[in-house]
């Protein structure tokens, strides 16, 4: 693998913090308005969270804002704001139509700023976690993905993850040479307090490049609560913009010739043997 051409122009990427709601319009106009400023700062890629267009108050309700892939609000919505604002929008994961009825595929779409579908990556691991009162089992409504996917933005290569992927780190490994991996979630607040920031610092420690991770972060209406910390971390694991809680934007810049630097003083991306 090539490393990433120093640039002398940082690339400014954000993540946007959600809390959403069981209101599907509610949630496009509030995202509406983040990717609004976000592109306002100067950003020219913008993250939304993991179900940033709908949370219900049971996960068979996702099954009434499902759409077939290629037509729908949600994804006419996603296509429009990059195309009005002239920014990629990594549209975090919205509900697609799975073979079976009782289930949906958990879907990221990426679109370029023409307004053109650049990418989409099916959620490959399905969270499952049991403690006390707090129970998630994502397969009984979620048909797993099968394929890693990556595009290319002009800084370089974007590999798509979703939130407990980044549990996996075998997965990464099978993106290739990335400059920026993301990581649109909903971590719980349970396992985000645990483990959300180091999952984030070692992913991007270990494939030397940034992560740019975008998070449901407060109470929803449904009393789910989730854990936010939205940030971006470069690729020697220092956090460069972080939010806790609360709707908001988080921004920073993608600076290859920091990935360089870091990739030249520590070479482990050149020393994998097992890859």
């Amino acid at each position: 693998m090539s490393e990433p051409h120093p640039s002398s122009t940082p690339y400014r990427v954000a993540a946007l913090q959600m809390v959403s709601t069981p209101d599907r319009e509610r949630n496009l106009d509030a995202a509406g308005q983040l990717i609004a400023d976000a592109a306002a700062s100067g950003a020219k890629l913008v993250l939304l969270p993991e179900y940033f267009c709908f949370m219900g108050f049971k996960d068979t309700d996702k099954l009434t804002v499902r759409e077939p892939h290629g037509d729908g609000p949600i994804q006419r919505f996603l296509a429009d704001a990059a195309r009005r604002h002239g920014v990629w929008v990594i549209g975090g994961t919205l509900p697609l139509v799975a073979p079976e009825a009782s289930r949906v595929l958990n879907t990221t779409l990426v679109f370029s700023p023409e307004g053109d579908e650049a990418a989409r990556y099916d959620k490959i691991h399905l969270f499952n976690f049991e403690k006390g009162s707090e129970s998630f089992d994502e397969a009984r409504t979620i048909r797993p993905g099968d394929t890693v996917r990556t595009f290319d933005a002009p800084f370089g290569r974007v590999g798509l993850s979703v939130c407990y992927d980044l549990r996996f780190p075998e997965l990464y490994r099978q993106m290739g040479d990335c400059a920026l991996i993301v990581v649109p979630s909903a971590f719980t607040y349970t396992t985000g307090r645990a483990h959300w920031e180091m999952l984030l610092r070692a992913r991007a420690v270990e494939n030397q490049c940034y992560v740019l991770a975008a998070a449901q972060g407060g109470t929803h209406e449904n009393g789910r609560r989730t854990w936010g910390h939205s940030m971006l971390v470069d690729p020697w694991g220092e956090i460069v913009a972080v939010r806790d809680e609360g709707a908001g934007v988080v921004a920073g810049d993608i600076d290859l010739a920091r990935i360089a630097g870091v990739r030249q003083s520590l070479p482990a991306w050149r020393h994998r043997v097992l890859a």
